[in-house]
């Protein structure tokens, strides 16, 4: 292979981590800087990443042995590489990054999300490797979704398809979500969903729960499984109330795609059968009869640690 490796790189609002990866997935170094360090200057920012990732690209033989980057980034827009109104970012408005990447290094460059990219990664090098119909749900402090239909991303018209965490899951009284709507999947799902749900299940309920040691306002999601796993009988409502919400979601998401699988990826999904037994339950509830257990419910195979570094540089093998 004239050239055996490819960059991945995924953008937080606070680090941004990069690596070289071989076609086997995996990442032969990796690195990282602070994403805010140029808030003026998208630039300057991008002369930070080259720096740092130059060490790792001359350690691999140089930048010939490198098909090209793949960057996984908040409002990335995989027709145009541009990061739209990313709001944890530091740079406003419509920046054309995957450009200046290509510009800055000489090679190709690919952006996507970052859910869109864990989904590329989960079909490159994960659990559902030789799958052609797929949804990836990133549980972590917001719920992601990457939608793999026919062995494609499915991006919709204007590269900004399967937002399932803004789907609405509770159609009256629901939670104000970040992005402005009420009763989006996010706000019950994800980690910090999580935590709202014990606060209101604590509130609603006058059992013993080792979750009244701990301030309101400080449990976290952690703090749910812990307790679950002494065999606190309030943080398991917790997982099942949790779980009820997203399987009764899932059971919609097959309804439109069909998929061979649902992959579950991120720190949520660290609570194992506490989350994913009330997840199943309620998906297989409410599937037409026709999909009731067909439909695989798994855990991502790939290394939390490298999962983003991974997802992105997928994307570059297609360059």
């Amino acid at each position: 292979m004239d050239k055996p490796y490819v960059i991945g790189m995924d953008m937080g609002g606070t680090n941004t981590v990069f690596g070289v990866v071989d076609s086997r997935g995996s990442v032969i170094s990796k690195s990282a800087i602070k994403t805010s360090n140029h808030p003026e200057d998208v630039n300057l920012y991008i002369n930070d990443i080259y720096v740092e990732l130059s060490k790792l690209i001359q350690a691999a033989g140089g930048i010939d042995k490198i098909k090209g980057i793949g960057i996984g980034a908040p409002n990335g827009n995989y027709y145009t590489g541009n990061i739209e109104h990313a709001p944890n970012l530091p740079w406003k408005g419509i920046v054309p990054f995957a450009k200046l990447m290509s510009a800055k290094f000489g090679i190709p460059a690919a952006l996507t999300n970052d859910a869109n990219a864990a989904a590329f990664g989960e079909m490159t090098y994960g659990a559902a490797r030789g799958m052609k119909d797929f949804i990836m749900i990133t549980l972590g402090t917001g719920v992601g979704s990457g939608i793999i239909i026919d062995g494609k991303v499915l991006y919709g018209h204007d590269g900004f398809a399967g937002e399932l965490g803004h789907t609405t899951a509770v159609r009256n009284n629901g939670r104000l979500c970040g992005c402005g709507k009420t009763g989006c999947l996010e706000t019950y799902c994800s980690a910090t969903g999580v935590a709202r749900s014990a606060r209101e299940i604590l509130e609603s309920t006058d059992k013993s729960s080792l979750l009244r040691n701990i301030p309101s306002e400080e449990i976290t999601s952690k703090d749910v499984f812990d307790a679950a796993m002494e065999g606190d009988e309030v943080a398991k409502e917790i997982f099942n109330f949790t779980g009820k919400i997203l399987g009764e979601s899932l059971a919609d998401f097959v309804a439109f795609s069909a998929p061979e699988a649902i992959v579950l990826f991120g720190g949520l999904s660290k609570a194992g059968d506490l989350i994913l037994n009330p997840i199943r339950e309620n998906m297989e509830k409410n599937l037409l009869p026709l999909w009731r257990g067909k439909i695989k419910l798994v855990f991502s195979d790939l290394k939390e640690a490298d999962a983003a570094v991974l997802g992105a540089s997928a994307l570059a093998w297609e360059l």
